[in-house]
């Protein structure tokens, strides 16, 4: 391939950057994606792919022209998509990707669209930082899921850079919108190409092979092995973005879905871009600013291929095209209306939404193969862990882990669980716990077992209440008890606020939301001194069992009841036989009566 011609200005760093992984590839697929061709490449050069191959078809807007400028200038590999009669295009272009000669000399691929810009949080936000860390955990892939962006409730066409202009983001804990793609070390004669991950070829599943394979979840965490044969989205087990995610873009402004609208797209599905699928796409929930990052080096780089006269003439043209089919559109009499409908369908909570595949699915006939191809492979797993259903799992978070940013108030359904109204919020609860929500059955099991276990005029300490629901609950049936909620997450704290003015509790003597920091043990055991709790609730994921042992085993006066649940829960699991250990030399015995998926009791010996 030849290299950057002279033609461009010498910048800080090479346009088109090495690895010391080898040879990190993208391969993409595009049609009419002109308005954006030179940003997606800007970005995924200043990330570290060695090597960006795009195969394009039936563009009508100078896209594959632009790429072609791109790959003289030894930026880009253009590759023509040649469609076989009745075989779609992307999965076309993923055919010839798997033969192509340099995908094939490839150390590491990852296979996604035009409308979709990796972001690496993980150290300097390089996929070699990033690959160092996936070999450092002694892996060779990793999965990395979808955030979807919405319009951010812009309507207007605009030419500025589409990883600065949208900045809001469906919840992480929404999962509708956790497709993946797979970053992968590449193994030709062992793997075919895929849309979200590459499949294992027959020859090697009857071998070790498949044992040798780890990939991790896109917050460095493994994966479960399922995930080596079958499925293309994650599941609550598995999401994870501390470390990567795959932006996705699919709105952009009003203007802009009408402009893609018009022009079709790459697997040429009919009626895609309408009202429903933008209700789903435009989710601005949160903001998620990451892509910030990369600004400086981004902005770089476009400047410096616009620097080129051909590449300047094609990017600008691309651009005056799309501006006139907006205006046709606007003049058509159709647009008032289309706008109408999608300022509509953003006005659907996010709990209404929908995500209907593109043909019904024989559920049956792919589960049965898949098994089949698992078997094949000789998973060495029990089932209890192949059925996600049976006994021994852990508990499913009910909570988004990390810390929340409450800052927006997006339009919310509140749902009657028990004596307290809860919103069905995606940025603060897990999807099973919007479900449960939504049928009024939130913590259930501690709703109705916490006023019986709590003695008359007794007290209720929570460290690491989450959305501060058992408490308030617990103050409305039993308000002779004295009930303090700690939680050192701002944004949880402003969700307990708002829970509060919802339904009309006001913090006084009996209940309230202390500032103090109890996950400290100095500070807790210095709390339970002055104000012995009946019920002890550890629900703060940064509360240690060593350390719990330590506090309990100071104080003279114990908790007759220690609850663990919520995100300590999710967190302590595999170590809870070590908890039982460590709490059993302070006099504490398990509990029995309470949900094992919603908490971990013990009581004081003797206290019942």
């Amino acid at each position: 391939m030849p290299q950057t011609t002279q033609t461009l200005p010498m910048l800080s760093a090479p346009l088109r950057p090495g690895s010391r992984h080898g040879r990190i590839t993208a391969v993409s697929m595009m049609k009419d994606e002109g308005p954006y061709v030179l940003e997606w490449v800007a970005h995924h050069l200043a990330v570290g792919f060695t090597d960006l191959v795009v195969y394009t078809n039936d563009c009508t807007d100078g896209t594959d022209d632009m790429l072609i400028r791109l790959e003289e200038l030894g930026l880009a590999h253009h590759r023509r998509n040649r469609i076989a009669r009745g075989i779609k295009p992307q999965p076309s272009a993923i055919r010839h990707a798997q033969t192509d000669p340099l995908v094939q000399r490839s150390d590491w691929v990852l296979v996604f669209d035009a409308d979709e810009f990796l972001c690496i949080r993980h150290g300097d936000g390089t996929l070699d930082g990033l690959i160092d860390g996936i070999l450092a955990a002694d892996a060779s892939g990793m999965v990395i899921t979808w955030r979807i962006f919405g319009s951010g409730g812009v309507r207007d066409w605009s030419r500025d850079f589409v990883t600065e202009q949208y900045l809001m983001a469906a919840p992480p804990m929404w999962n509708k919108g956790w497709g993946v793609k797979t970053l992968f070390r590449f193994e030709p004669e062992n793997w075919k190409l895929g849309i979200h991950r590459p499949k294992m070829k027959n020859r090697v599943l009857d071998t070790d092979y498949p044992h040798s394979i780890t990939w991790l979840n896109g917050s460095g965490r493994r994966m479960e092995d399922y995930f080596k044969f079958r499925g293309w989205r994650s599941i609550v087990r598995t999401v994870g973005y501390d470390w990567a995610q795959m932006n996705h873009y699919a709105v952009k402004s009003m203007d802009s879905y009408a402009i893609r609208k018009a022009r079709g797209n790459v697997n040429d599905k009919a009626d895609k871009y309408n009202a429903a699928y933008w209700a789903l796409q435009d989710r601005n929930e949160v903001r998620d600013d990451t892509m910030l990052r990369y600004s400086a080096r981004r902005r770089e780089i476009f400047q410096a291929m616009l620097s080129d006269p051909v590449l300047n003439r094609l990017h600008h043209a691309a651009l005056d095209r799309a501006e006139g089919l907006l205006a046709a559109f606007k003049a058509s009499g159709d647009y008032a209306g289309f706008v109408e409908s999608l300022a509509a369908a953003s006005r659907i909570p996010i709990t209404r939404v929908e995500a209907r595949p593109p043909k019904p699915r024989d559920a049956q006939a792919i589960a049965a193969r898949m098994k089949d191809v698992e078997k094949r492979a000789a998973l060495r797993r029990t089932e209890a862990k192949e059925d996600p259903a049976g006994p021994g799992l852990p508990p499913v978070d009910i909570y988004v882990r990390g810390p929340v940013d409450m800052a927006e108030a997006p339009a919310l359904e509140w749902h009657a669980n028990h004596t307290v109204e809860l919103p069905a919020d995606p940025r603060l609860f897990t999807p099973p716990a919007l479900l449960q929500i939504c049928a009024g059955k939130f913590e259930r099991n501690l709703a109705r077992n916490l006023p019986q276990m709590l003695p008359a005029n007794g007290r209720f300490l929570d460290v690491g209440a989450g959305s501060g629901f058992l408490g308030t609950h617990l103050s409305r049936v039993r308000p002779d008890a004295h009930v303090t909620l700690q939680e050192n997450d701002p944004g949880r704290r402003m969700f307990i606020a708002r829970l509060w003015a919802r339904n009309g509790v006001v913090a006084g003597p009996r209940l309230d939301l202390t500032p103090e920091d109890l996950t400290d043990p100095a500070m807790l055991k210095a709390r339970l001194r002055a104000m012995p709790p009946d019920i002890l609730v550890l629900g703060a994921p940064e509360v240690t069992r060593d350390a719990i042992g330590r506090v309990v085993g100071a104080l003279d006066r114990r908790p007759a009841c220690l609850l663990v649940t919520g995100r300590l829960l999710a967190e302590i699991h595999p170590d809870l036989g070590g908890w039982q250990d460590t709490l059993a030399a302070h006099g504490y015995a398990p509990r029995a009566g309470l949900d094992p998926l919603a908490a971990a009791g013990f009581s004081l010996s003797g206290t019942g």
